[in-house]
């Protein structure tokens, strides 16, 4: 007979080891199924921030900015292990689109999304500070601004979350290929292999959180659940040479004004990234040499004095709406289609930020709740403390 889970969740990224987590602290059983370890994917090729997305304020994605600033907090009580808050500094030049006034409004408006908080404070540096920011250039130098986010490790964060919800009693099978499912008014019965032998079980829902491959999954689904449209946008990242020692730079591509990060990394410093649209097998993504070449100017413009020497290279891929244009604009809401929204069996996590992922989940287990059987609740991921590994 095949064992029956109340929640079956495909993919072992942050947002799969999210939703087991959430769903196993609301009483419920859980499988999560992955092919070849916790965090493969995106979940380990990421800028490694946890952030409010200052950016997305141009886009006017105020309720997205709150939500992470909220999440951000919460992460820093949580796991202070893996998160940690950091300085970041955003250089004004002659040339840089985004004047002082401009720069000042939009860190106002962050930290009054962030409700005032102390961590979300910012200022203006002094001239006489200036040279201790690691080599940056400072000819020309009309202002910087200093405000603060947090970085993280994405595969112990995820490896982290993934632990909590064992101990809270979900299973894990990995590696372990999806293979198929059903979705019929009781329920889904779902097929994997695992260690090369075919096995079966039965949910009273699935959650597809495979990330890039979330639509070859939605592929082997009966009935097909409705399709949408998205692009995958590879974002590219190197490792280079050399430690920063006073935080992590907001910094403004000369030729096309995106946002690149130059951030701490260990010994090293990571710089990325880029939006390339993808249309190759996820598994296959890499960093193109133009990406490269791309990033390597923008830290020759601004630190002509640091090292260009690359020591690891990585691409992730974003999964975004599809639209005409650049990706850089687009929105980074998360969608959640669901196959029958009055008593959904199955939700489908597209998009989706590293830092939200715990709010996503909590979307995803409250989507279920007139589909599922009543439980009482476990445990909450908003006290729950996450260790590293």
């Amino acid at each position: 007979m095949a064992e029956h889970y109340n929640v079956v969740v495909v993919g072992g990224g942050i947002h799969g080891a999210g939703v087991a987590q959430a769903a196993a602290c609301a009483g419920f059983s859980v499988l999560l199924i992955e092919k070849t370890r916790i965090a493969a994917g995106t979940s380990s090729r990421s800028s490694k921030l946890i952030h409010g997305g200052l950016r997305y304020l141009e886009g006017l994605d105020f309720s997205l900015v709150r939500e992470s600033l909220a999440e951000r907090a919460l992460l820093l009580k949580i796991a202070p292990g893996l998160v940690r808050l950091q300085p970041f500094h955003i250089p004004v030049y002659p040339q840089t689109s985004r004047r002082p006034l401009t720069i000042r409004a939009g860190l106002s408006l962050y930290a009054m999304l962030g409700r005032l908080q102390r961590d979300n404070r910012f200022r203006k540096l002094r001239r006489r500070d200036w040279g201790a920011l690691d080599g940056l250039k400072t000819h020309d130098l009309q202002a910087v601004y200093r405000y603060y986010d947090a970085q993280t490790n994405d595969v112990e964060l995820t490896r982290a979350v993934m632990q909590s919800a064992i101990g809270l009693g979900a299973e894990l099978r990995c590696p372990a290929e999806f293979l198929e499912a059903s979705i019929t008014d009781t329920g889904c019965r779902i097929h994997y292999r695992d260690a090369s032998t075919e096995k079966a079980c039965t949910a009273d829902v699935m959650v597809n959180a495979a990330g890039p491959w979330a639509r070859l999954v939605d592929r082997n689904i009966t009935p097909a659940p409705d399709s949408i449209p998205v692009d995958l946008v590879q974002g590219s990242h190197l490792v280079v040479e050399g430690p920063l020692n006073h935080g992590c730079y907001y910094l403004e591509v000369p030729s096309d004004r995106r946002a690149v990060f130059l951030l701490p990394w260990g010994e090293h410093a990571l710089l990325g990234t880029t939006e390339t649209l993808y249309k190759g097998p996820p598994e296959e993504v890499a960093p193109l040499p133009e990406e490269e070449a791309y990033l390597l100017d923008v830290l020759r413009h601004y630190f002509p004095q640091r090292s260009q020497r690359v020591i690891e290279r990585f691409a992730g891929l974003r999964v975004l709406p599809a639209a005409e244009g650049t990706a850089f604009g687009r929105s980074r809401e998360t969608h959640l289609p669901v196959d029958n929204p009055s008593r959904p069996r199955l939700v489908s996590i597209y998009g989706g930020k590293l830092t939200g992922y715990r709010a996503t989940a909590m979307k995803v287990v409250d989507m279920f709740r007139r589909t599922l059987p009543a439980r009482k609740p476990v445990a909450d991921t908003a006290t729950l403390l996450l260790r590293p590994s």
